[in-house]
């Protein structure tokens, strides 16, 4: 196969032109165009206000079957008010003089006032052995008389108890938060980007890509006013939502809509606009040439969406609501993309550039010398200005019935390249993937403290080292292993969680929680004298019953203290123990939760999510293009391929999250997210491949349109995953693992999938094939 015959021309069009929709058909597309815009620009707002209906809580990821949001429920009934631990750590390294006692009492009192503060719960400062740190346990207030407080929130709580404790204490004593209320307003902080930075950065990439690939100063304004409309129709619709409890929305799923909603826009936006292109060669008129790219185009755009679509929205098989709510909230924004891209853009380009040509034209005649040169010199200039091919400048399609088939020179001696040594380069590619998928066994996907969770390293963060250097005997303070069970059972659970190794073995360390509007009614009246029904539970500490909570429907709720910091995997092994030997208990009925044990649970369930929601969503990838391309060889080779890609980003990931990034592993639900985007997103370009490729099939065989194929949409599809590839790595600027390690990970994948798999694997091996690749439909018998 010579570039010669490659580059052969398709038939020039002949007959009349297309028909185009008249009547209410025209009306309807406008009509549609128009509400687009209407509910696009609205909705631009709304990207702002989406933070205001966030959770980012384990408690809010659970499953209602997890052991751990059982006892949220039930301990709902023992705490009017439910709230999460945090610490305010003062440190002089010389060592904490008098003053600085003095001023960490008054901080106490301070924070003790603050609004968003339990009072009840705080305890006397603590001082560290060594004399030279202190540390205030604030609980903060996340739930009141049924009202849940959301993240901004709790953020702002836990800031306001952060300034309060800076203020009451001299210069060089160093005050810094800790514990989960501090940690939580770091993730918020860190959000708080994804409005500002994550959008502009975005768009700022995707513009200059546009720029390259056009090179033009005007047609890549088409794709972002476009994408941009795709994302404000997604977040009106996500906002009220999320807003009335239908999904759950997360700070990682917000992040991920819109560099998804993003880069797939501009991916349809670049197959779209080249189709126009290739058309506006055969046709006079841009309607007539966008109706023929419309119609050319919309089956693999529609393909790729239904594909993506489907594939997200397996994702509600999870057991994890985090995991659960992604798949609709991309979903939506995948499905609002497609219907802005299929029905605005087309009218966008057709009719804005006829908009704007009269005023052009206007311009140009008015009396100013230097501006009277560009006017158009006659009739025919001023109607191609009004034609409204001159968004294409300074390449400009001319009407020579010569598609741009036969100016994609490098991909026309790739394709060549391909279909000559199609054997050498199948396994050169494959050879290449094997290599990649080296670095598996570097791939740590045993979960992160929220400690490593960070790339930076916020206040925070260096306060939770400092306590848990300074307080070694508490570090499991404040955020106590919480056990449901039979009243008349309490004396027994105690007994034996006392003795789980890795409980706390300090005095008062397992006891039936306290009431503390008794404890502060108590305070009040001047103190609780003993006798009566008043007796320690056992010898360990804890205080008389008549401080403590009374049972409900003979149930009772106890607090063990880990000896371990709530979130390390220490405390989660403590955890299985004490559900272990509590479950043990005849006639208890005992379960454990708390907030190490929330995060057992969502490690748990995202295991269990990616060993049953990668299959599925592989059969459901593979029922959508076996309909698409009509046959089942071809679906098997593609998913294959994808895997294979998949595979190897994981290597790739594994080798650099490790010994280039240094990070300390991976979340659970890493691979299934890499899964779900990679193959979905990866299946898109085999899409536009291969539609292409079939289209050419039936005209010149399949090997030759195997390379055809190739070398039309080589251009358009590597710069689509450019695209792509370069608005998920953006996720990089914000300051979270998880994030930053599925953008890489995304955006190798893209870039080693259009590269690699669809130009050179899939060619090769489709060629290698030959027609039996599309068995068994009538192309795979066709005389090729």
């Amino acid at each position: 196969m010579t570039d010669v015959e490659i580059a052969e021309q398709r038939q020039p069009a002949t007959g009349p032109a297309r028909k185009l929709p008249r009547g209410f058909g025209l009306f309807g597309i406008l009509a549609l165009a128009v509400i687009i815009l209407l509910v696009g620009g609205a909705g631009g707002s709304y990207q702002g206000k989406l933070s205001q209906v966030q959770k980012n809580e384990n408690s809010d990821y659970l499953p209602g079957s997890a052991e751990s949001t059982k006892v949220i429920n039930e301990s709902a009934g023992f705490l009017k008010i439910e709230t999460i631990p945090g610490f305010i750590v003062y440190q002089r390294e010389s060592g904490l003089t008098d003053a600085d006692k003095a001023a960490v009492n008054q901080a106490f009192t301070a924070i003790k006032g603050l609004s968003g503060v339990d009072a009840p719960q705080m305890t006397a400062p603590q001082f560290s052995q060594d004399g030279t740190s202190a540390a205030i346990y604030a609980p903060l207030i996340t739930k009141k008389n049924g009202k849940a407080l959301d993240g901004n929130q709790l953020s702002d709580n836990e800031k306001a108890v952060i300034n309060a404790g800076k203020a009451a204490v001299p210069g060089g004593l160093t005050s810094l938060p800790a514990g989960p209320g501090g940690l939580i307003s770091a993730l918020v902080d860190a959000f708080s980007g994804l409005d500002g930075a994550l959008l502009g950065t975005a768009l700022l990439v995707i513009i200059l890509i546009l720029l390259v690939v056009y090179r033009s100063p005007i047609l890549w304004l088409y794709p972002i006013v476009a994408a941009v409309m795709a994302l404000g129709m997604s977040s009106i619709v996500i906002y009220y939502l999320a807003k009335h409890n239908v999904l759950t929305l997360t700070g990682q799923s917000q992040g991920i809509l819109s560099v998804l909603v993003l880069g797939a826009g501009t991916d349809y936006a670049l197959l779209l606009i080249s189709r126009y292109r290739e058309e506006l060669h055969e046709y006079e008129r841009p309607s007539e040439a966008m109706f023929a790219a419309w119609k050319a185009s919309i089956l693999a755009i529609s393909a790729s969406a239904a594909t993506v679509v489907l594939g997200l929205l397996c994702l509600s098989f999870s057991e994890l609501n985090s995991n659960k709510s992604l798949g609709p909230v991309a979903a939506i924004g995948i499905g609002c993309t497609y219907l802005v891209m299929v029905g605005f853009l087309p009218v966008l380009l057709v009719l804005w550039p006829k908009i704007w040509g009269w005023p052009f034209i206007q311009l140009l005649s008015y009396p100013i010398p230097w501006l009277r040169r560009f006017r158009p010199a006659n009739a025919r200039g001023i109607f191609w200005v009004l034609r409204g091919k001159w968004v294409f400048w300074p390449r400009i399609p001319r009407l020579d019935h010569e598609t741009d088939l036969a100016t994609h020179g490098l991909w026309g001696r790739i394709a060549g390249t391909v279909g000559k040594h199609f054997r050498l380069a199948w396994a050169g590619a494959l050879l290449m993937l094997v290599i990649c998928m080296l670095g598996l066994g570097a791939l740590k996907t045993d979960g992160l403290t929220t400690i490593q969770g960070f790339t930076n390293t916020p206040d925070a963060v260096t306060g939770q080292k400092l306590y848990d250097a300074k307080f070694n005997e508490d570090k499991g303070a404040g955020a106590p292993a919480q056990i449901v069970a039979n009243a008349a059972s309490a004396d027994d659970v105690i007994a034996v969680a006392r003795k789980v190794p890795g409980v706390s073995t300090a005095p008062g360390a397992v006891c039936v929680q306290v009431d503390y509007a008794k404890l502060a009614a108590a305070a009040a009246g001047g103190g609780i004298q003993g006798g009566g029904g008043d007796r320690p539970v056992g010898d360990g500490g804890c205080g008389p019953t008549s401080l403590q909570v009374a049972p409900i429907n003979d149930r009772i709720l106890i607090n063990a203290v880990l000896a371990d910091s709530y979130d390390s995997p220490a405390a989660y092994q403590t955890i299985k123990r004490i559900r272990t030997a509590v479950h043990a208990i005849s006639g208890a009925d005992a379960k454990v939760g708390g907030q190490s044990a929330a995060t057992l649970d969502v490690q748990t369930a995202s295991v269990h999510d990616r060993n049953l929601i990668i299959p599925i969503v592989l059969v459901v990838i593979f029922f959508v293009l076996a309909l698409l391309l009509r046959a089942v060889v071809a679906p098997i080779l593609l998913i294959v391929t994808v895997v294979l890609s998949f595979l190897a980003a994981l290597g790739v990931s594994g080798f650099t999250f490790t010994h280039i990034f240094h990070f300390a592993g991976s979340d659970q639900s890493f691979p299934l997210y890499a899964f779900v985007f990679l193959v979905a997103l990866g299946i898109d370009y085999n899409i536009f491949l291969m539609t292409r490729v079939r289209e050419e099939t039936l005209q010149f065989g399949t090997r030759r349109g195997l390379l055809r194929g190739l070398s039309v949409t080589g251009g358009v599809i590597t710069s689509a995953g450019l695209v792509l590839a370069s608005t998920f790595g953006v996720l990089a600027i914000l300051p979270l693992v998880f994030l930053a390690e599925i953008g890489f990970a995304v955006a190798f994948g893209v870039l080693l999938d259009t590269v690699v798999v669809r130009s050179i694997l899939v060619p090769a091996l489709g060629t290698e094939i030959g027609r039996k690749i599309w068995w068994p439909s009538k192309l795979a018998r066709a005389e090729q």
